[in-house]
């Protein structure tokens, strides 16, 4: 196993940890291997809906997840979505703490 698919496996069990119990339980059963059948069909599907973004209902949220959904299965994927999803980790951790700083600023006044 690669290191950006160690990566992306970090990031895909973050994901399921936020969701509810019913959509994490799928999450994990399209992440296995024996799911693939389903998960490139997923993919090719979300990936589409999201290039008809001006449509209602469909959206460009799901572009990004039909894309991680390939790179389960197309290694030259691995790395560049190893490496925005880190940066976007990065990201909202950096806006969550400036987030708590200004929270205490504000109570210590």
């Amino acid at each position: 196993m690669s290191q950006h698919q160690k990566e992306l496996d970090r990031h895909f069990a973050w994901f399921e940890r936020k969701l509810p119990p019913g959509p994490s339980k799928f999450v994990g059963w399209v992440r296995k291997p024996s799911s693939i059948y389903v998960r490139v069909p997923l993919a090719i599907l979300l990936v589409a809906g999201g290039f008809l973004s001006f449509l209602p209902v469909l959206g460009l949220w799901m572009l990004p997840l039909g894309l991680l959904l390939f790179a389960q299965d197309v290694p030259p994927l691995q790395k560049p979505l190893a490496q925005g999803l880190g940066w976007i980790e990065r990201k909202w951790l950096e806006r969550q703490r400036v987030k708590l700083e200004r929270e205490r600023a504000k109570s210590a006044q």
